[in-house]
């Protein structure tokens, strides 16, 4: 499967959603299933028992976190799920998956500026923490709290699984131009990144899953 570009990446949402009627929630919820199934892999096969920090922004990322830390809790995993930003600045399918969370009383903490500056030292307490702080849309240079949330992900000294691209590199070019997180495994949607391409890729990406959202990218791009 070929590498796909950040517009490419986008065309396949809004096709999905727009012409081919699926809506923008299945996909989230698909994207979050399978990632939580390649996150249960990772901890060598069996979640319960285990602790997951969930960092997750206000954006589709976050969303895809939302839904991860939702099917952790089912399989016995004790998740945590860190917002970075302002519950707030949610909206749409995120805000959605946010208020499942909450509605089942999953553990959501919103960070403030005090906290989130020592989210490393908290992360410190779990087997795995999950990158769910920025996605594809990301380019250029990390600024205000996403880039806090990404060195403190970077200072935990965990292993780390990032949601379909490690927060801060960009999607085109595999550049990291400023703080990025650094992952032990990406589990990434539709079809690897263009970026994920540059020799320099690797040492941020670490292992790369593909995991599908139910639609079939080379069919949707044909359109």
């Amino acid at each position: 499967m070929r590498s796909l570009s950040r517009h490419e990446v986008r065309k396949v949402d809004r096709t999905a959603i727009d012409k081919l009627g699926v809506p923008g929630i299945v996909l989230m919820e698909n994207a979050g299933r399978n990632a939580a199934d390649a996150i249960v892999e990772f901890l060598g096969g069996q979640a319960a028992g285990k602790s997951v920090a969930i960092v997750a922004g206000a954006g589709n990322n976050g969303g895809d976190g939302f839904v991860i830390a939702r099917h952790l809790s089912l399989r016995g995993a004790s998740v945590t799920t860190f917002l970075t930003a302002s519950a707030e600045k949610v909206a749409g399918d995120a805000l959605v998956n946010l208020e499942v969370l909450r509605r089942f009383a999953y553990d959501v903490q919103e960070l403030t500026d005090e906290t989130l500056a020592k989210l490393g030292e908290r992360l410190r307490e779990f087997d795995v923490v999950v990158d769910a702080v920025g996605g594809t849309g990301v380019h250029g240079r990390l600024q205000g709290p996403a880039a806090v949330a990404v060195e403190q992900i970077n200072a935990a000294g965990r292993p780390v699984v990032a949601v379909d691209i490690p927060t801060g590199l960009d999607c085109d070019t595999g550049e990291a131009l400023g703080p990025t997180v650094r992952a032990d495994m990406t589990v990434t949607f539709v079809a690897p990144k263009k970026g994920f391409d540059a020799g320099c890729a690797s040492d941020y990406t670490g292992r790369i899953v593909l995991a599908d959202i139910g639609v079939e990218s080379g069919k949707v791009l044909q359109d």
